[in-house]
């Protein structure tokens, strides 16, 4: 999907992430726990650590939804994403691929935006924790997943 991009890494992985920003999973753990009806990082395995892969669910050319953690679907297609406006060129696949650039070590123009767009998930946090015990996991199943996708485990919720 992206040819010929480069960047740099400047801080160590996982570490030194802007004030504010503290994600509950790493990008392995989100691939792991099924994200994206698997079907996210197929084809750029390559640009990342193997490690992320070694547990992940992966579904090559569409999506499963049965690979995603709640086995529901909670995505929206990319078309909408750049319909919306919310891609930058860098990173054509959004925000999770953002955000493993950034958790490998690069920062860039776009980190406030997108740092800001996850901040903006917390609203469904508040949601589930008034409207769900805590631990009930088949209480707003789509809405946990979605959350998952941002790097919150609403699992804990």
């Amino acid at each position: 999907m992206q040819q010929g991009y480069s960047y740099r890494l400047t801080e160590p992985e996982g570490e030194n992430f802007a004030d504010g920003f503290d994600p509950d999973l790493s990008p392995a753990e989100m691939l792991e726990l099924g994200v994206f009806g698997g079907c996210y990082m197929t084809d750029c395995r390559d640009e990342f650590p193997a490690a992320w892969f070694e547990h992940s669910k992966l579904s090559p050319g569409k999506p499963d939804d049965s690979l995603n953690y709640f086995g529901i679907h909670a995505s929206q297609p990319l078309s909408v994403w750049r319909d919306k406006g919310w891609l930058h060129q860098d990173d054509p696949r959004g925000w999770f691929q953002w955000y493993c650039r950034y958790y490998m070590g690069r920062r860039h123009p776009d980190d406030d935006r997108q740092i800001g767009r996850w901040r903006a998930m917390r609203r469904h946090v508040g949601q589930l924790r008034s409207a769900c015990d805590t631990g009930d996991l088949s209480c707003r199943p789509r809405q946990r997943q979605a959350l998952l996708h941002w790097a919150y485990d609403s699992r804990k919720l």
